[in-house]
């Protein structure tokens, strides 16, 4: 009987429990999507936009984030918290730096003589620094004739890739086939990539080298030696590539700029379409031995050759093994196709990620067919304000990350089919945002894929780092608040960033076991690195009135 009741307790416990339901869950409200209107407004710096951390979830990826504040001489490393928790200190600018796996930080960095080279990005320096600050290495590569600029990449055995400058003067450029009527006074400035190995403490050896100037290619003059046709050479670079011809640029117009902010010191009428190419980022693949470079300035991100010689890259061999992006530049144009507009960031998916050996890069300014002005710039100059709200009707140009696929096949090249130009036609992933417009930076940016799939998106212009699922969920959210007002001894900008204080050229996340932090405690420091806060200057006083003038 005992054990019947026993029995019967034991049902009724097993049946309550069956019985009950879950609790009704609510499914979660939509998130509203904005729908812009042509007169909507947005703000094109953010400057006063609330800084710090804005968001942080548990499906954010466990790390650390490194960057550069605006206008200073530091890298500051924070936790997910927005806790600044290491810090190097240095005498020059810096807008790029790799932490090693020894700890060390190599730091790219502006040098403060620049007698040629007027153009964002301006370097000339690379330096390596213990984890304690102590300077290692300096190399310093900063001629008339030579300039390094935006991006570095350490290699595995201990060299470093660099993107460099060379001064092609105006004579030599027209002989080679380039149009002078678009050719600017002081020459063109294509670039190079070069391989350092460092002889420490100072100083280092280019032990490789590959010059865009090796590649070109015109259709303009038979009777040069690089004349050909376009679309049968998909490897070489059309020398004649550059805008539409607007109103030339005045002195006066280059002095309002370089008041402004908006241009180096040394930009001058006859250099100020120099610059033509404007390589951005570079990428190595220790796998493939292949290097991928962004070249916002012709629109399109390439691919060469790391394993031959030097001179062998000064021939065929060095020709483009694979290029994206703008495919009218070589003549095989498609209506529809995806176009890269600025881009900043190329680089290769790691090993053992989700995507891993394809490309990511930054699509910064894709343009709406029906802004009423030219570009954002033109936005900014109207307006005349440190905080440009800039109307979409007027601008409507929006950033996307992009990964793509590349044709690859078994024997490291890329499929190019008779007639038709590169592919993908599709992107295998891309981030918007959702209502378009509210994700937008002209110019620097970058994107970072992390381990578990998220990727790690800065959107520069405005110092934003967000990082997103493959779904396009937000998990963390930080905008930088620092900027220290480091100034060149002539008193301008080491960068040309304009009305942009907070702006940054990238932010890098390395997991919790990066080899860096290995026997390194990394608590907030005390105290905090003081945060800059903007405030919006007066309106200037109104012109006086006849009244007053009588």
């Amino acid at each position: 009987m005992k054990i019947r009741n026993i029995l019967l307790f034991l049902a009724l416990i097993i049946l309550s429990f069956a019985c009950k339901t879950e609790p009704k869950v609510e499914p979660a409200e939509p998130v509203a999507i904005k729908e812009w209107k042509p007169e909507d407004t947005r703000s094109i710096t953010g400057v006063t936009a609330k800084r710090g951390l804005i968001t942080k979830t548990e499906k954010a990826t466990p790390g650390y984030v490194m960057f550069q504040p605006s206008a200073s001489t530091k890298t500051v490393l924070i936790n997910l918290d927005g806790e600044v928790v290491h810090e190097w200190q240095h005498d020059l600018n810096s807008m790029q730096a790799y932490l090693l796996d020894n700890g060390h930080l190599l730091s790219l960095q502006r040098d403060i003589d620049f007698p040629t080279f007027a153009a964002g990005g301006q370097a000339g320096r690379i330096r390596e620094y213990d984890w304690d600050g102590n300077m290692l290495w300096d190399f310093e590569y900063a001629t008339e004739t030579e300039l390094t600029h935006h991006d570095i990449e350490p290699l595995p055995n201990g060299n470093v890739l660099a993107i460099s400058y060379e001064v092609i003067p105006f004579e030599e450029a027209v002989a080679a086939g380039r149009d002078p009527n678009y050719t600017a006074k002081a020459g063109i400035w294509p670039d190079k990539i070069i391989e350092i190995k460092p002889t420490k403490p100072e100083g280092g050896e280019i032990v490789w080298e590959w010059r865009m100037w090796d590649h070109i290619i015109q259709d303009n003059d038979s009777t040069k030696a690089n004349y050909g046709v376009l679309a049968d050479n998909p490897g070489k670079i059309n020398i004649n590539l550059h805008g539409e011809a607007g109103p030339p640029i005045t002195a006066e117009q280059i002095e309002q700029m370089i008041k402004g902010g908006m241009t180096t010191s040394n930009a001058t009428v006859d250099n100020w379409d120099s610059d033509i190419v404007h390589c951005n980022a570079v990428s190595y693949n220790a796998d493939l031995d292949q290097i991928a470079v962004s070249s916002p300035g012709l629109g399109e991100i390439f691919i060469i050759d790391h394993s031959i010689s030097t001179e062998e890259a000064k021939g065929a061999a060095g020709d483009l093994l694979y290029r994206w992006g703008n495919s009218s530049n070589y003549g095989l144009e498609k209506e529809g196709e995806l176009r890269l507009h600025g881009q900043h960031d190329v680089k290769w998916i790691p090993e053992g990620y989700p995507g891993a050996g394809q490309l990511m890069v930054f699509n910064n300014d894709i343009p709406d067919p029906n802004s009423k002005l030219p570009n954002v710039w033109a936005a900014i100059m109207q307006a005349k304000s440190p905080d440009p709200q800039v109307a979409v009707g007027d601008v409507g140009n929006y950033s996307a990350v992009y990964q793509i696929k590349t044709p690859l096949k078994s024997d490291g090249t890329y499929e190019l089919k008779e007639g038709e130009p590169y592919g993908p036609t599709e992107t295998e992933w891309t981030y918007m945002a959702p209502d378009k417009y509210s994700f937008y930076s002209a110019f620097v940016s970058g994107a970072q894929r992390l381990p578990n799939g998220n990727t790690l998106i800065c959107s520069g212009a405005k110092g934003r780092f967000f990082e997103v699922t493959t779904e396009g969920e937000i998990v963390w959210e930080y905008w930088n608040p620092y900027m220290d007002g480091y100034k060149l001894p002539d008193g301008t900008a080491s960068q040309p960033t304009g009305p942009f204080l907070f702006g940054q050229f990238r932010a890098t996340h390395y997991g919790t076991d990066h080899k860096a932090f290995s026997g390194k405690e990394l608590k907030p420091i005390d105290p905090q690195p003081t945060p800059f806060v903007f405030e919006m200057p007066p309106p200037p006083p109104p012109p006086p009135s006849e009244e007053n003038n009588q």
